[in-house]
């Protein structure tokens, strides 16, 4: 089985409201345990706000750390998903899954490197 990214587009902002964001929560549970059931999950998790990050760049043999975001964007990586899947068909089907669990975007993208099937 070939590895796939599912990954969480989450909108700059507030989140959504607490009763909102629960029923969320109880979908994605939802969803992590059919992946489970159907032997498709490898990990999953979500992330904190960009502002959280500490960025790492090599400089002329040192390392330099600056504090928050790489980019600015509407959006960022707010979470990930990575399952196993046969093919990119049932990856997708994993994504529209996860698409519905979370309201939001999800990008579905293979891992370098691993044969089809």
């Amino acid at each position: 089985m070939k590895h796939y990214l599912l990954s969480v587009m989450q909108p700059v902002g507030e989140p959504p409201e607490p009763e909102v964001l629960e029923g969320i929560m109880h979908n994605l549970e939802v969803f992590h345990a059919e992946l489970k059931e159907a032997g498709a999950w490898v990990f999953a998790g979500g992330l904190h706000a960009p502002e959280t990050a500490t960025v790492l760049r090599a400089d002329k043999g040192d390392v330099l750390i600056t504090d928050g975001p790489y980019t600015e964007s509407k959006e960022y990586l707010g979470g990930i998903c990575l399952i196993k899947a046969p093919d990119l068909d049932a990856a997708l089907e994993w994504g529209r899954k996860a698409t519905v669990a979370t309201t939001l975007p999800i990008e579905v993208r293979p891992f370098m490197g691993e044969a089809e099937g």
